[in-house]
């Protein structure tokens, strides 16, 4: 493969979403428990598992449908309950030495992009967290309109970074969202196992990425392997 340049999803390879999972449980614990649903801990474990199993486009709305038992207007009420106790949280959580590697590859002359489905705000966390400038490219679903696992995020990517997709590597955590779509379009793929969705695996051979890892090390020597 001639890969040249490195794409990112936000969630799981550069935010450890520890906290936004946690508290996203514990917003849907308490808005089921304002419908009279004692949820605790193991229930919502087990529809988390349910909801990655099923390869669920938002794992949160087939967490609650589960747990409301599928009844739509106790379902509305739990999800209105949620957005509303969710807000705009900003718990971003920078993964331990990924700056270190992003600050690496920036400097070998590497081309950084994002593809992730994030608020517009995320650019600023990133800044903050002192890794905004590695990247050439902000692809944030808010700012672009585009959501994962459309094909058109990925090739909006490449195309800002002056490269066809089958020179680019696709980082991400899930295998829906980041791996197929990306594989699709000719990119390589490294799977970040991490998180909600840490245990999804592929459903068939054409779902495999090029590379699974679990934390940055592993990652490193995967772009290394790819990259030449």
């Amino acid at each position: 493969m001639d890969v040249r340049a490195v794409l990112f999803d936000v969630g799981g390879p550069l935010d450890l979403e520890f906290a936004w999972e946690s508290a996203f449980d514990s917003a849907i614990a308490m808005a089921c428990g304002l419908e009279g649903m004692r949820v605790d801990e193991a229930m919502i474990e087990e529809a988390s598992e349910t909801a990655v199993a099923a390869f669920a486009a938002d794992a949160y709305t087939h967490m609650i449908d589960t747990l409301c038992g599928g009844d739509p207007r106790t379902i509305g009420r739990v999800e209105d309950r949620v957005r509303a106790m969710m807000g705009n949280l900003d718990v971003f959580q920078l993964r331990p030495e990924i700056d270190g590697l992003l600050r690496r590859l920036h400097g070998r002359g590497v081309p950084l992009g994002i593809v992730a489905n994030q608020p517009a705000a995320a650019r600023e966390r990133l800044q903050r967290a002192g890794i905004g400038e590695f990247f050439a490219y902000h692809g944030l679903s808010a700012l672009t309109g585009l959501r994962k696992p459309d094909p058109r995020a990925f090739t909006a990517a490449a195309e800002a970074l002056g490269l066809a997709p089958s020179a680019c590597v696709m980082v991400g955590d899930r295998i829906d969202n980041d791996i197929v779509p990306a594989k699709v379009l000719g990119m390589a793929t490294i799977l970040f196992r991490s998180g909600r969705h840490r245990r999804q695996r592929p459903r068939s051979p054409v779902e495999e990425p090029d590379a699974v890892v679990t934390d940055v090390r592993e990652l490193e020597e995967a772009i290394v392997v790819l990259l030449g």
